[in-house]
């Protein structure tokens, strides 16, 4: 439980971190079409980096692994039949929706093959990192870009 913890806790900073702080300091200071490149750059580094972590050590850090246990076992309750049958919705669309929320690191964890196997990168996994980076970042990158320019309009009414 203390391992599950401290790895939520982790990856919420981390993640608050890059996507509060880094991703508006970038775009606000270089730029949409220098910044964004630079973020969707430096978000494949670190979900890449993190995703070696988390297949190294070998640890349900997220709890990941056990989401993925719930998604496969057999319903007996109504709400682990609903949950099961929401989790098994087409892989696109479950891609989809988790690129939109979450980053490509736990995308991928989640939509890998097998539980609790930590056994890397196969050409599947590859493209869904790939299509969750580009999807979360090309949400990422309108949100920012939006709230950088609300703010921009705010300072010149209030001046």
């Amino acid at each position: 439980m203390t391992i599950l913890a401290v790895g939520i806790l982790g990856n919420q900073v981390l993640v608050w971190s890059f996507d509060y702080l880094l991703y508006p300091f970038v775009l606000y200071n270089f730029g949409l079409k220098m910044g964004g490149p630079l973020m969707i750059f430096l978000s494949f580094i670190v979900c890449l980096a993190t995703l070696f972590l988390y297949d190294f050590l070998q640890k349900d850090w997220l709890g990941i692994e056990m989401i993925k246990k719930f998604k496969t076992s057999d319903a007996h309750s109504r709400l682990h039949q609903f949950t099961s049958r929401l989790l098994n919705k087409s892989d696109w669309f479950v891609m989809i929706l988790l690129s939109l929320r979450f980053d490509p690191f736990i995308t991928t964890i989640y939509m890998r093959k097998g539980v609790n196997e930590y056994n890397g990168m196969k050409k599947r996994d590859w493209m869904i990192f790939l299509t969750s980076l580009t999807i979360s970042n090309l949400y990422w990158l309108i949100v920012v870009e939006a709230g950088i320019d609300f703010f921009k309009y705010l300072r010149i009414c209030l001046l």
